[in-house]
């Protein structure tokens, strides 16, 4: 640089100001790296687009998407961003299917099924579907990349092998996934299906799964249902105490349980005394099996998804039901995330009817604890995750 450069400032003047610049955006030159490294180039365009629109009014930010069904067929994935999501949710986990139904011709002929209850073929798992949405992610620009979070589902829990699974995804696809799940361990008329072993909560190849994940910082949607399908009223459900020691077994590990453990037919427990001569223990309201959990530090890494449309028709009872989900709601905002559990939606409108099932509860949360289950638990728990993810990816993954 010359002095002609900046008109009327001669050599020494012209040096001392490139010296004050130099150290005012030094920090800056300093810090930048790091972080692009830690967060990836996704992460900052993210970041960035936030800062640019702060007035942007997103509805919610979705902890519990498939992209994909049980053939794997399913929404295009630049029309899930830029219509579907659009300018109403934020930022949307990414999975597809980790099941595949079979097309038996012996069962079904030529009745194609699409979903798991349309034939009595069998179900198998899908490896496959991990690569697709990785590859199908790395399509889009990063500023879109940047609003999902892609999540590996295409491993067996039943199977010791399955982390192997997950760290060769990590290898293979370094920079695209913060979590694991939606997985399944126990759910109605899904287990009974999957050809195989049947997954247990007490398998050791699950505790590997899980411990790897907390190695890693991986985010974990886990699907167990709480109870058997149409179980005994007035007992405890059957596989609470299971679920509650695995989840205790992995105080490291991010875990947020999916659909509250509740099903198509797997309903809350009603409060129940035991009757005369019944040796059962006297059931719990489902209130109080949550609160419990919830006020246990021993399960303070554990949080709950309130995804699914079947889930929300137990809300949706009567407005009494309505008030006391919403008191428990707003006792507990950080520990409780929203999620549509949408599969392959043709459109927006599609996408917010199941955020829309909750309106009676969102009108009765204080605004805190609208604005965490509905987007900041959801920012807290996967930014968390993607800047632990990607250290590990630094620190053990090798260019191909």
């Amino acid at each position: 640089m010359t002095s002609e450069a900046l008109p009327g400032c001669d050599l020494r003047t012209v040096m001392s100001r490139r010296g004050t610049v130099f150290r005012i955006l030094w920090p800056a030159l300093v810090v930048l790296p790091v972080v692009a490294a830690l967060l990836g180039a996704g992460d900052l365009a993210w970041a960035a687009a936030k800062k640019a629109a702060p007035g942007t009014d997103y509805l919610f930010n979705d902890s519990h998407f498939h992209l994909t069904n049980y053939v794997q067929k399913g929404t295009d994935i630049h029309k899930y961003v830029e219509e579907i999501m659009g300018d109403k949710i934020g930022r949307s986990t990414l999975f597809g299917i980790p099941l595949q139904q079979q097309w038996s011709y012996g069962n079904s002929g030529n009745f194609a099924p699409t979903y798991y209850l349309q034939s009595d073929a069998p179900l198998y798992y899908y490896s496959f579907t991990d690569a697709y949405i990785a590859r199908v992610f790395q399509s889009l620009p990063k500023a879109q990349q940047a609003r999902l979070d892609p999540m590996i589902t295409g491993f067996n829990p039943t199977d010791m092998y399955g982390v192997d699974h997950i760290r060769r995804v990590l290898e293979l696809f370094p920079g695209v996934f913060s979590g694991i799940g939606e997985f399944s361990i126990h759910k109605e008329f899904v287990s009974a299906k999957i050809a195989g072993e049947t997954a247990s909560l007490t398998n050791p190849a699950l505790d590997r799964i899980l411990d790897f994940a907390g190695e890693v910082g991986l985010a974990v949607i886990l699907h167990n249902d709480i109870d058997m399908p149409f179980a005994k009223a007035g007992t405890e459900p059957i596989y609470l105490t299971q679920m509650k020691d695995l989840l205790r077994r992995h105080p490291n590990t991010t875990i947020i349980w999916a659909h509250i453990g509740l099903g198509r037919v797997v309903h809350p427990t009603q409060a129940q005394a035991s009757g005369p001569g019944d040796s059962a223990e006297p059931s719990p309201a489902y209130r109080e099996i949550v609160e419990q959990m919830l006020n246990d530090p021993t399960l303070s890494h554990v949080y709950f998804d309130i995804s699914w449309d079947e889930v929300a028709k137990y809300v949706e009872v009567s407005p009494e039901i309505e008030r006391r989900t919403a008191e428990v709601f707003n006792a507990h905002p950080e520990r409780f995330l929203f999620g549509t559990d949408n599969v392959a939606p043709p459109d927006q409108a599609t996408q917010l009817r199941v955020y829309h099932l909750w309106d009676a509860v969102w009108a009765q949360l204080t605004p805190e604890a609208s604005r965490k289950i509905r987007m900041g638990n959801y920012e807290r728990i996967f930014d968390a995750a993607r800047v632990k993810v990607r250290a590990w990816e630094k620190a053990n993954v090798k260019p191909l």
